[in-house]
């Protein structure tokens, strides 16, 4: 699967999660700084969404010190369902029900530890397709042409 991957800071758990990604098979197209240098988040997060919605990358993963940044701005192009994900129960819970293609992440408060549980939730959970799931999914896509 080819990941976007972008972040405004290159800080060791992007180093963790740059080998993690690659022990999983995973092609990875970075988008950031390399390390001491950075860059800014609304810029490589939209690039690494773009991505994702243009169908060049299968899903993206952003990142910024809270996550919350990056997953506003991943949101903000049409076809992302960014999800800020602390543990491994919240990335579940976004594949299943809200069928997120872009994983955002913190900087600051994400362990190497919860990373990797997190990454296992993430890949090992499709998204749902039962009928109410699939009619909230279809509400969401009506508001985005509707809300543009």
């Amino acid at each position: 699967m080819k990941i976007a991957l972008s972040t405004d800071e290159r800080t060791d758990l992007v180093e963790t999660l740059l080998k993690e990604l690659n022990e999983r098979h995973h092609t990875v197209e970075y988008i950031g700084p390399e390390a001491g240098e950075d860059a800014d988040w609304p810029e490589v997060t939209c690039r690494a969404a773009e991505l994702v919605a243009s169908g060049a990358a299968d899903e993206g993963i952003v990142m910024c010190w809270t996550g919350t940044g990056a997953s506003i701005a991943a949101n903000k192009v049409k076809g992302i369902r960014a999800a800020l994900c602390r543990d491994a129960e919240t990335a579940k819970g976004a594949r299943i029900w809200n069928h997120a293609n872009v994983l955002a992440l913190s900087l600051q408060a994400t362990s190497e530890s919860v990373l990797k549980e997190i990454l296992d939730a993430w890949f090992s959970t499709k998204f749902s397709d039962d009928e109410w799931n699939l009619k909230q999914i279809e509400r969401i896509r009506h508001m985005e042409t509707k809300l543009g």
